[in-house]
């Protein structure tokens, strides 16, 4: 049995999905099972990282785990829960603005999953670091609620128009976590996921409104305005750092999904196409 939590979001619904089709048991973790809308062939567990006692229920009869934290402080009940169920595998988003050089990091965003590599590491258990990039990680969608905005109208508001990003579509994320969840060869191993191709943010939203068959435009806003604008919860100074790097360097690309998946990771079309424009 594999677990999988934040078994709703994009990537973990994905995951979920995935070893339904490959016929392998898998558990979801999710706050409310009722409204989850996962495949029938998947056991729901309902619970939430902040609540040991969920987990260690969740996590009887798991030989590995898919992990996606977003909880500070749970990482000590979480991974005492995994020991007493037996599990062997911790498969880690983690991020890849950590440096390995030292152990002070660059932001907090860095310092929060370098901690939990470092817990995972310390716990006995094997694992598996998947580190999704900063330019991939479709930041512009959630800090700026571009499904929000899109529903509003033909324009989309955020900063610098010219800076660029290599998203990565949430099924390639998922099927690499599959591979290291589901092949031992994977053990050990710290991965660094970005989309195919850098494309910059007016780019980016000119490719869901061709998927769309909208017409759409970015307007962009000073970095001032942004930073007012941006997500309440979105770490403002470790976006707008890496907005900023980005207008001069392309986003960084790695052959990651195809060198852990066997195929080539989906276009900036297929991304964009199924781009969450609710």
């Amino acid at each position: 049995m594999i677990l999988v939590t934040a078994a709703t979001a994009p990537v973990g619904r994905s995951i979920v999905e995935q070893l339904v089709e490959q016929g392998r048991g898998v558990r979801a973790l999710t706050r409310d099972p009722r409204v989850a809308g996962l495949p029938a062939a998947a056991d729901l567990a309902a619970g939430d990282l902040s609540d040991p006692e969920s987990l260690r229920a969740a996590m009887a009869g798991v030989s590995a785990v898919f992990l996606l934290a977003v909880v500070p402080g749970f990482a000590p009940a979480f991974l005492d829960a995994a020991n007493e169920a037996g599990v062997r595998r911790i498969v880690f988003q983690s991020s890849a603005a950590i440096e390995d050089s030292g152990d002070e990091q660059p932001n907090p965003i860095a310092a929060f999953h370098h901690d939990i590599e470092r817990a995972i590491q310390a716990s006995g258990l094997e694992w598996t670091f998947l580190r999704l990039e900063v330019a991939s990680a479709d930041a512009l969608q959630w800090a700026f609620d571009v499904p929000g905005q899109l529903e509003r109208g033909d324009v989309v508001r955020g900063p610098y128009a010219d800076a660029a990003g290599s998203p990565v579509h949430f099924a390639d994320f998922a099927a690499v976590a599959v591979a290291a969840l589901t092949d031992d060869r994977h053990a050990g191993e710290t991965y660094i996921l970005t989309g195919p191709k850098s494309v910059t943010n007016a780019e980016q939203i000119a490719l869901v409104g061709a998927a769309l068959r909208r017409t759409l435009r970015y307007e962009e806003l000073s970095p001032a305005e942004a930073r007012e604008a941006i997500g309440p919860h979105a770490p403002v100074d470790v976006l707008m750092e890496s907005w900023e790097k980005h207008r001069v360097t392309p986003a960084p690309v790695t052959d990651t999904v195809e060198r852990v998946t066997g195929r080539p990771p989906r276009t900036v079309e297929q991304w964009a196409a199924d781009y969450p424009a609710r």
